[in-house]
């Protein structure tokens, strides 16, 4: 079986969701589908939950029926039949009346997650009524029967796998199985969500736990380019990468993908494959635990970096200053990106400014702080390991001319990282990308 994940610009229409379940309907092998909302939907949803919060039921009400008629008019377009357009229509007024409860009740975050799943719920079951007014073998599974947080708000992977395998059991030889991505339940039987990487976060949870054949995550692009095709040109899609080099490329940038949701499918040994919805045969990124040996793959950026400086000579040699420096930064539960230490200095990157004047406050206990706004990460990954030689030469001899603040090498073996101005980057790039890429899309080998 191979578990399928389809975005909410994949589906965001009645027409594409007619294509994406011809694409689904290709051949006859067991799927299941993991949907997330139609495009647009959860950004209406914090909405209305942001009135909610307000006590403004009325502005609440107004965009919960403009977002009912929205969907009332896909019902017309989406199915062929009088009685399926009747049975979805009455989907939607109950669906679209229990949001209008809400304006009833003390609204506080539980309201909003339910709220939130609405959207996914929604999708899933005009989804699933098409493909049935089809003729397809489908079943829709509830998410939220199967997918559990534990007490840490981490993946029951246990209990995951335990009722995906049960739920199927009691729906044995269909041809497609329908669920919603992002959703689920917390250790306390309320509902909640996935957050981060949301519906492929799912599927990848339920390809790991159902050990499936591959996992698919379709989206709007041809996998992940080895470099931003909006700034760059001549960028080209990477057909193969590492565990690890994904990771690398999603956390610093790459926005294809959010670098812990392969994690369960890393762990399971599940492919993880990358494929574009608008353009079904093209190959796409496979990712999977082969390692191609001397390699650059890709390069990426992350925006809004913030560097953070301390200096202090009172630190040469001083035991524990690090110690000290790094629970400033746990205590206000701020994660840093990138660390180079000096005799006399140390310098961290962070990408949030959220409480940064009561960390920099504390850091002027242990030497003179400097602060340095609109920074830019730009990691070039690939097999970056010790014995080869060369390759970070390439890299920082295509920077020749580019102020660089920071450069981090050695702490992953798939990553070297540099920090240069927010307004360099767009150069930084296309610099790397002129040197470490040739125009077939190879990496130029050390001479």
């Amino acid at each position: 079986m191979k578990v399928l994940k389809f975005g909410g610009t994949s589906v965001g229409t009645p027409q594409r969701m007619k294509d994406v379940a011809r694409l689904i309907t290709e051949d006859a092998q067991p799927k299941m589908v993991v949907l997330s909302a139609m495009s647009g939907t959860t950004n209406t949803l914090v909405e209305i939950s942001d009135y909610l919060y307000k006590k403004n039921p009325e502005g609440a009400n107004n965009v919960i029926n403009r977002l009912e008629q929205k969907y009332l008019g896909h019902v017309d377009e989406l199915y062929s039949s009088d009685e399926w357009r009747q049975r979805t229509t009455d989907f939607l007024k109950e669906e679209f009346d229990y949001l209008r409860s809400f304006a009833k009740v003390l609204f506080t975050s539980f309201e909003e997650k339910v709220i939130l799943a609405q959207g996914e719920l929604i999708s899933t079951n005009m989804f699933t009524n098409y493909l049935l007014e089809q003729g397809v073998d489908a079943v829709l599974l509830p998410a939220l029967d199967m997918i559990r947080t534990d007490k840490n708000a981490e993946p029951d992977l246990a209990y995951i796998g335990k009722q995906a395998e049960a739920m199927l059991t009691a729906n044995p030889d269909k041809q497609l199985y329908i669920t919603q991505g992002f959703i689920c339940r917390n250790a306390y039987g309320e509902i909640d969500n996935l957050q981060r990487g949301g519906s492929d976060y799912t599927a990848c949870l339920l390809g790991a736990a159902l050990n499936a054949e591959e996992i698919q995550i379709w989206t709007d692009i041809d996998g992940m380019h080895n470099n931003d095709p909006r700034i760059v040109e001549g960028t080209e899609p990477v057909r193969q990468l590492h565990f690890e080099e994904a990771a690398e490329l999603a956390y610093f940038g790459a926005k294809i993908l959010h670098p812990t949701c392969i994690q369960p499918a890393k762990f399971a040994g599940v492919p993880v494959r990358l494929l574009n919805t608008m353009e079904p045969d093209a190959p796409g990124t496979i990712i999977n635990n082969h390692l191609h040996r001397g390699t650059i793959k890709a390069v990426a950026a992350k925006d809004n970096i913030i560097c953070i400086g301390i200096q202090s000579s009172r630190m040469l040699l001083a035991h524990g200053f690090l110690r000290k420096v790094f629970e400033i930064f746990e205590t206000y539960h701020t994660s840093i990106d990138m660390i180079c230490t000096s005799e006399v200095g140390v310098s961290v990157t962070v990408d949030s400014r959220k409480n940064l004047d009561r960390i920099t406050d504390e850091l002027r206990k242990y030497g003179t702080v400097t602060v340095e706004d609109n920074m830019c990460i730009v990691c070039v990954v690939g097999d970056l390991a010790g014995e080869n030689v060369g390759f970070e030469t390439l890299a920082t001899d295509a920077l020749r001319n580019i102020p660089v603040r920071m450069i981090s090498y050695g702490g992953s073996a798939h990553n070297i990282s540099f920090l240069v101005n927010g307004d360099d980057k767009q150069r930084t790039l296309q610099a790397l990308q002129q040197i470490l890429f040739t125009y077939d899309g190879h990496v130029r080998r050390p001479s």
